[in-house]
């Protein structure tokens, strides 16, 4: 595992994700603010993953084709100006254009995960995107903590600070950041069959051994995560009357806890486990956890319950990444995991005007039931398919 590209693409991802949780949580607010209902709300959340779910695959393709570097570099610039937008914002409809210019140049994550693909092997792939899960998790920790403290002068204010980070990290990428593609691997690929620049062809995918399937449980898991993830502001509104501020605070302990396993645990794991037996684990216990979270009682049992599925959905999301990554060839690494994320983006075009629809009209602990009614199916799905698939054995880890 090369340290220099690992390190520079973890302050990268660290960054980048610092900006995205200083608004992320004060977006119901922002848009509550211009009058904006329950519903409208959801789908302003839904308009960045809709927007996603066309521009990750085709940034994903394009880095295989073009290198890591330039593609980032893109990606960055429309965050860059969709920031400003969301801070100059007057309107509903403007707050609306800024999420989905974001979401259309957003695919940064899978392109970083292409990088960290480009410069592990196998053995050290999911600890090395692990790296990027604690990176995730660290932005989360002071990301919404501090953009819950600056929205007290104003919505915007985070918006322009997260522009100001985002600005840092195109230099940073430009000056810093080497592109992972070298020459020879350049050339290597060169003699390589070249994939498809289609979403048909991406979808093929789909229908291949093990890595259909690893792609139908991201899917149908970020569903359920997905609602969780998305509907947790105004869950903790309505149940427990939290404002910005203290939902900030809660979502800075979901990422401590993310960090810790991301960050450490994971790794170690996957070098003890199989992948097929960590997913399935993972899957039971985020349907058993989405149940509790259901029906706690307080903010103290809350802060319980969110440990085991910030475990459970941190080590599932890198794990089924690094499965992915070892199911294809190497010049197909980019799209793979920018198809990933296009299907993760499709559940949180689903999840929050579904979980808005659950959590308005049946009530707080809906959102919950169906997660674990979901994942219970699920479960049964990883384990008549994906544990003990004759593909995962290959990846059997070194004793």
């Amino acid at each position: 595992m090369k340290n220099k590209p690992l390190s520079a693409i973890f302050l990268i991802v660290f960054i980048d994700l610092l900006g995205f949780g200083l608004i992320l949580p004060l977006l119901p607010f922002y848009a509550e603010s211009f009058g904006a209902s329950d519903t409208v709300i959801g789908l302003l959340v839904a308009s960045y993953a809709a927007a996603q779910l066309v521009g990750a695959p085709l940034l994903g393709r394009l880095s295989d084709r073009f290198g890591r570097r330039p593609i980032l570099l893109l990606s960055l610039l429309g965050t860059l100006i969709s920031f400003l937008i969301l801070g100059f914002a007057k309107t509903l409809w403007l707050l609306f254009i800024a999420r989905i210019s974001d979401g259309i140049t957003g695919g940064n994550i899978s392109v970083a995960q292409a990088y960290i693909a480009d410069v592990t092997d196998e053995k050290s792939r999911a600890k090395g995107l692990g790296m990027i899960g604690a990176a995730f998790g660290l932005g989360f920790i002071f990301g919404p903590a501090t953009g819950g403290f600056l929205s007290q002068w104003g919505y915007s204010v985070p918006a322009f600070a997260a522009a100001g980070l985002v600005a840092i990290n195109l230099l940073m990428v430009f000056f810093w950041l080497p592109e992972s593609l070298t020459a020879e691997k350049r050339a290597a690929l060169a003699q390589a069959e070249k994939p498809k620049f289609t979403i048909g062809a991406l979808l093929d995918a789909l229908k291949r051994p093990f890595s259909g399937s690893l792609l139908i449980t991201r899917f149908i898991f970020g569903l359920a995560f997905s609602i969780f993830q998305t509907i947790f502001s105004l869950y903790a509104l309505r149940r427990f009357n939290l404002d910005a501020q203290q939902t900030g605070y809660v979502l800075t302990y979901v990422g401590v806890l993310s960090v810790v396993v991301q960050g450490g645990l994971v790794g170690k794991l996957s070098e003890k486990f199989r992948d097929d037996l960590l997913i399935t684990v993972s899957v039971g216990i985020m349907a058993i956890s989405l149940l509790g979270w259901a029906f706690v009682p307080s903010v103290t049992m809350l802060l319980i319950i969110l440990a085991p599925i910030a475990f459970s959905g941190g080590i599932l999301n890198t794990v089924i990444s690094s499965a992915l990554t070892k199911t294809v060839q190497p010049q197909e690494i980019g799209g793979i995991l920018g198809l990933a994320t296009s299907l993760e983006s499709l559940t949180r075009v689903l999840a929050p005007t579904l979980g808005g629809f659950l959590l308005e009209k049946l009530g707080y602990w809906s959102p919950g039931v169906f997660g674990a009614i979901v994942l219970t199916i699920l479960f049964a799905y990883v384990w008549r398919v994906i544990f003990n698939h004759p593909l995962a054995a290959q990846a059997v880890p070194e004793a």
